[in-house]
């Protein structure tokens, strides 16, 4: 019997641990490294310890400390979460021999699914198909897709669709395997450039019974990462779904399995299934597979853990679930990580935090923050995952498309106009998907100008007046004069100029003549425009306005009515995009380059960013070494023509 859980993890996974432990009367404990110290997964758990650093390879993955942690907080057991030392079979053979309950499979089947490579030859041995390419790749191989061998989330990847790139390809993917998993090894198997992801949730116990939990889609992904999954996979006939389930349990059954786990296949276009890998934990997606079975996943690896038998059968699958994972970064940028404050991150109609049904309003809400939080750049980029079920397909991708639509996500640039986007479009909602959707419909997907940005800064010059106490409106005149004057700058850099007064008959706005104020305080405006009234939501943090209403979401920039001089930069000048490391330059100084090669990579948020010259010219300066930490905006480079 489990008395007490620590969570050797952090952020929504730790938060969604939590969640179950309270409802099953299990005390917990919550490690933390400095920049988490007051996060919500440490507030939230009955003890917390301190794992002193910031980066989490002095924090988090240090097994040692996190098993003294348990044990000096009075733990019995130890849940992984995902990512981090989930996987690590070493780790969970040090978590069994200091005398504690490790949730979820054994150190040999961690180990035996560690390395991809030797899960295909295991598998190929079970009779579960697998995709294989020579050694040595000839051009009838192409293309290619190099992957780390030890890792996954995108990391140690790389496409190859000529042979000449290859050497290069192996280098470097070998380069960031090592550097993430510490793992050199890579290999490479065919890409299926319209190929589908699709996974199988398993769950099996210490009697012998083995679940196949249905399956999920996860298609939709960038940088090989996922970014918006469901359940069950929409368009399987019955014979695939068939030959899905039996190659997952036969997988289960290979290296005897047990708790939560998810084989992992790639779905041809012809229909033919290849076994790419076994995750050994719970999977960031699992929230779909709860909203579609009622099941709590965590709930049941607790209960196998203390020795529990599974029923013969699962339970059957009801309607569609969809997640779309909230990430804070730019697609318009190469998908770049943001970090800053996140003042704000709300959802409409108050959806079911970490539960395993989504309420009366069919959304659930998986976040890591629970207000105001700062987002860093030692952990991943994610905010949070939203998740809508109902009972068909079609309804579950509206509910979800019109929630992220109407939330208010303050602070930070994020997914979140591309994942409306995606779940709108006609290919997705007929089920035309493969793992190169995003990329194909790049153009389709891509947010259109903001035309309603003059009539919100009209609202955001009315809040700011209206948050100026006095005796008369902002702008109010007996007599005619010069307008009311507010500057403010758009997301595209365009600037807009406001001007308007109140008068006896109402507000005259230059731009807007036919704008009617019926309301205004500094956190609401209410205005009629051709017969049309909208409402518009008004936050303000420093110079930044935030405004929300059914036109959608906008940022604006207020500015000084007497601008500050500019500060010139040399256009050849390449700034730092975002704070990190730089883990790699490929140039010299006084060498020419081509626009667009990259000259280095910095590392931020598990991520590598390729930092490529704008334009043809020679490299005249290069500030950096590798290894080296910089700020957001450091001058690395300089390309002059």
């Amino acid at each position: 019997m489990i008395n007490s859980l620590l969570v050797a993890n952090r952020g929504e996974i730790a938060r969604r641990i939590l969640r179950t432990c309270r409802e099953l009367g299990i005390a917990t404990v919550a490690v933390h490294s400095d920049p988490d110290a007051d996060a919500p997964h440490v507030r939230e758990a009955d003890t917390a310890v301190r794992l002193p650093g910031a980066a989490p390879a002095d924090t988090y993955l240090r097994a040692d400390l996190v098993i003294e942690a348990a044990l000096a907080a009075g733990a019995d057991a130890v849940h992984p979460g995902y990512g981090f030392l989930s996987e690590n079979a070493e780790f969970a053979r040090a978590v069994q021999a200091a005398g504690l309950t490790w949730i979820g499979p054994s150190p040999e089947a961690i180990a035996a699914m560690g390395s991809k490579t030797e899960a295909k030859r295991l598998m190929a041995a079970a009779g579960v198909p697998v995709l294989t390419v020579a050694a040595e790749p000839t051009e009838d191989d192409l293309p290619l897709l190099v992957k780390a061998a030890a890792g996954g989330g995108g990391r140690g990847m790389r496409i190859v669709r000529r042979l000449a790139d290859l050497p290069d390809a192996l280098a470097s993917a070998r380069a960031e395997a090592a550097k993430a998993f510490g793992v050199a090894e890579v290999f490479c198997e065919p890409y299926l450039p319209t190929g589908r992801h699709v996974e199988v949730q398993l769950l099996a116990d210490h009697f012998g019974t083995v679940w196949a939990l249905g399956e999920r889609d996860c298609s939709l992904q960038r940088r090989h990462q996922k970014v918006i999954e469901e359940a069950p996979a929409p368009g399987l006939s019955q014979r695939v779904r068939a030959e899905l389930h039996t190659a997952a349990v036969d997988a289960a059954r290979a290296i005897g399995y047990t708790g939560a786990g998810t084989a992992e296949f790639l779905l041809a276009p012809d229909g033919r299934i290849f076994f790419l890998e076994m995750n050994t934990r719970l999977q960031v997606e699992h929230p779909v597979t709860e909203c579609v079975t009622g099941l709590d996943l965590v709930a049941l690896q607790l209960r196998i853990a203390e020795g529990e038998a599974l029923p013969a059968e699962p339970p059957a699958i009801r309607g569609h679930a969809i997640e779309a994972r909230l990430y804070a970064e730019d697609p318009e940028r190469d998908w770049q990580p943001q970090t800053g404050t996140l003042h704000l991150l709300q959802l409409p109609d108050a959806p079911a935090e970490f539960t395993t049904g989504t309420g009366d309003t069919g959304l659930r809400l998986d976040s890591a923050t629970a207000g105001p939080a700062v987002i860093g750049v030692h952990y991943d980029a994610m905010l949070a995952k939203v998740i809508a079920w109902a009972p068909t397909r079609a309804t579950a991708a509206r509910r979800l498309a019109d929630a992220l639509s109407r939330a208010r996500i303050h602070g930070l640039t994020t997914n979140r106009e591309l994942l409306v986007a995606a779940l709108r479009h006609p290919a997705f909602l007929d089920g035309r998907l493969h793992t190169g959707f995003l990329a194909e419909h790049a153009a389709e997907l891509a947010p259109g100008p903001q035309k309603h940005t003059p009539l919100a800064a009209l609202a955001a010059a009315l809040a700011d007046a209206a948050a100026r106490p006095g005796a008369f409106p902002s702008g109010w005149r007996n007599l005619p004069s010069q307008p009311q004057l507010k500057r403010y700058r758009g997301p595209d850099g365009t600037e807009y100029e406001v001007r308007y007064r109140h008068t006896r008959t109402g507000l005259q706005a230059e731009d807007h003549p036919d704008a009617q104020l019926l309301a205004a305080t500094p956190e609401h405006v209410t205005l009629r425009t051709g017969g049309l009234t909208r409402t518009f939501e008004i936050a303000v943090h420093e110079d930044t306005v935030h405004l929300d209403s059914p036109l959608g979401a906008l940022t604006l920039t207020a500015l000084p009515r007497h601008p500050e001089p500019a500060v010139h930069t040399d256009p050849g000048a390449l700034l730092a995009p975002m704070p990190g490391t730089v883990v790699r330059i490929a140039v010299t100084v006084g060498e020419q380059v081509e626009a667009g090669r990259p000259l280095l990579w910095l590392e931020a948020m598990k991520m590598e960013h390729r930092v490529c010259a704008p334009a043809d010219g020679l490299l005249t300066e290069l500030r950096v070494t590798p290894g080296q930490q910089v700020e957001l905006g450091t001058l690395l480079a300089v390309v002059q023509p």
